[in-house]
């Protein structure tokens, strides 16, 4: 059944009837925002080809893919020759005229999945979102493919669609038919869960193969997940890193030109029956409180509120309107942040303020002034990049060092950038590596992305597959699709169980420590009414144990180059320090040959290796060990 007739059922399923345009721009009360409803994220950029320099992630080249080209003459030879014979018939216009009745029809889907996807994006509220699912629908009856994929998802996941899982997987593998990729990855989970139908792992593997060769990121990260883990696939460390580089790749590049927002990721095993004291989703009450105090002047909560609403954090929606209102509030009250953060919106520009890199700087020199960190990343920037200013890299250098020596991350992301590609400064990995350690502390997604580049070839480094593959990881767990968590949560608070056990379910799949074990909870605590083809807690089980395999800290091993750096500069600064320097170095060094052997393919690593080079790199290191050898043979001989 094609698509857009299978639509039809959908249609009966939802008893939605398409709406005019004219109610997709009514207000929102704050009340209604807090009402966050389950989130359809699968971008719709997933096909972006975005090239930047390596490790230059703030000057970024978009390559848009083009429009396909129009036939030139869409009708059969027989009815062209008898249009030519009548001379009364003008081919020429005939086929215009067509063009242009197509050409409308095009753009009125592409308004109407764009009017949609727009109020999706932007609003939480609850009647509001049925209005831009109500487009949706009128787009897909029209022939939007990708209308129908996201209603497809809605279905699955019960957003603002009543929930039927047999519906959405008749419209999945019609789409799945005709080379959707996201249609693909959602029957690889419903294959691999059981969800809908059989469970089928080789199915699942399949359509995640498939939809991975199409370009989709969630796909890419579901296998590099089950190849790190050996979860039906061999163990292969580095197919995962070329499954989690691309995402990562794509996240990253998407962090470079929009910025980041990080949803929070609620766990229910702490949070379970106390969501009012969450400290992580700011609720209705709390929130009017800040909003009362900011109107009363309170600078902190200007700032709070400004910045809650400048990344969209907390459960808050993004409105630059309201950020800008309230940063220019606290901006007359004398915050040095709010200084910062305006001169950032007009740098950046967006609805609220038009780009601007002359208003930016005045505000970040304000910011400045008062030994702002942002205001002088901000300035910093503008050297760099020459926004607004020339290009002077030993200005840019000044003002990151003293955003850095504040602890500002993207001062020490940018130093350490500087330091990677010699930007003004003699080029050197380590003390890069250093300064992206310090800014990967913090959480800052360019940094660990950059970090996974380096240990991934062996740029200043050891190489190290599993590091590698770990730090792009945590990249891709940034992505966009982790907003997710949020619209899981909500559907949990209201007692949506089944929406938010597949919710939870299709992160856990992405392999999101918290998702498997929120999903293990939900199975073992909680009472779902979908068919599952596995015993609830044996299911509870797996996700217990795939939560508890990745609840080490993914910096414990980074942490070891690390030491050894600061170890090698106390041995400098004191003599006296040698011998436990040495004491100290040495353990170190057994802890990472054991964690290398644990987890490294030994036979792979010798095809590879070189001896001549890697003794000439790392000529310390065996020294090292053949000191330690001498002295465990001298030692024996003499109890000997």
């Amino acid at each position: 059944m094609a698509p857009h007739k299978l639509l039809l059922f959908v249609l009966l399923i939802t008893t939605i009837t398409p709406p005019s345009l004219a109610n997709t721009d009514s207000n929102v009360t704050q009340e209604q925002n807090n009402q966050t409803e389950k989130e359809d994220v699968e971008s719709e950029d997933d096909n972006l080809s975005l090239e930047p320099e390596e490790l230059k992630r703030y000057q970024v080249n978009v390559e848009l893919k083009g429009e396909p080209a129009l036939a030139q003459n869409g009708q059969p030879a027989a009815i062209a020759e008898e249009v030519g014979n009548n001379a009364e018939i003008l081919p020429e216009a005939n086929t215009a005229q067509q063009e242009t009745v197509k050409s409308k029809e095009e753009q009125e889907i592409e308004d109407l999945y764009n009017n949609g996807t727009k109020i999706l994006k932007r609003s939480r509220d609850k009647n509001l979102r049925k209005e831009g699912y109500k487009l949706l629908v009128k787009a897909a009856d029209l022939g939007s493919t990708k209308a129908m994929e996201r209603i497809a998802y809605a279905l699955l996941f019960g957003d603002q669609l009543p929930q039927n899982v047999t519906a959405a997987r008749d419209l999945f593998d019609a789409l799945a038919e005709n080379g959707s990729h996201k249609a693909q990855t959602a029957l690889g989970f419903m294959y691999a869960t059981g969800i809908g139908g059989s469970y089928n792992q080789p199915k699942a593997l399949v359509y995640y193969t498939f939809a991975a060769l199409g370009g989709n990121f969630v796909a890419h990260m579901i296998l590099g997940y089950r190849y790190l883990n050996g979860i039906n696939l061999p163990q292969h460390c580095e197919a995962a890193l070329v499954h989690y580089r691309t995402a990562a790749k794509y996240v990253a590049d998407n962090v470079a030109l929009n910025g980041e927002t990080l949803p929070e990721k609620v766990r229910l095993t702490e949070r379970a029956g106390n969501f009012s004291s969450n400290g992580q989703i700011m609720e209705l009450d709390l929130y009017q409180y800040f909003q009362l105090i900011a109107e009363k002047g309170d600078l902190q909560s200007q700032v709070g509120l400004g910045q809650l609403h400048l990344t969209g954090g907390k459960g808050i929606e993004q409105d630059f309107k309201k950020a800008f209102y309230y940063l220019s509030k606290a901006a007359e009250g004398g915050s040095a942040n709010a200084l910062g953060f305006l001169g950032k919106m007009y740098s950046e520009g967006n609805e609220a303020v038009p780009q601007s890199n002359e208003i930016a700087l005045i505000y970040y020199r304000m910011a400045a002034e008062r030994d702002n960190p942002i205001g002088l990343t901000g300035l910093g920037l503008a050297y760099l990049y020459g926004k607004g200013v020339s290009v002077d890299y030993e200005e840019a250098l000044r003002y990151f060092k003293k955003a850095a020596d504040k602890g500002w991350v993207d001062g020490q992301f940018q130093l350490g950038v500087m330091h990677y590609t010699g930007l003004g400064v003699k080029r050197d990995y380590k003390i890069a590596i250093m300064y992206f350690h310090q800014a990967s502390q913090a959480g800052h997604a360019l940094a660990l992305y950059n970090l996974a580049q380096m240990y991934g070839s062996g740029t200043g480094v050891v190489r190290s597959c599993l590091t590698a593959v770990e730090l792009y990881k945590n990249v891709c767990e940034r992505g966009q699709w982790t907003e997710r968590f949020l619209s899981a949560y909500f559907a949990y608070k209201e007692n949506d169980i089944d929406s938010a056990f597949l919710q939870y379910l299709f992160l856990a799949e992405q392999g999101y420590e918290t998702a498997q074990s929120n999903t293990a909870h939900v199975l073992e605590y909680e009472q779902t009414s979908l068919n599952l083809k596995i015993d609830c807690y044996h299911m509870a089980l797996i996700y217990w144990n795939r939560a508890a395999a990745q609840g080490t800290d993914a910096y414990v091993y980074e942490d070891l180059h690390l030491a050894r750096r600061f170890y090698n500069l106390a041995a400098e600064t004191s003599t006296d320090a040698y011998i436990p320097v040495f004491l100290a170095l040495f353990k170190l060094g057994a802890i990472n040959f054991i964690h290398s052997v644990q987890y490294t393919n030994l036979s792979e690593v010798w095809k590879q290796i070189h001896l001549d080079r890697l003794l000439r790199r790392h000529w310390d290191l065996c020294l090292i060990m053949i000191l330690s050898l001498l002295l465990a043979v001298l030692t024996a001989y003499r109890h000997g």
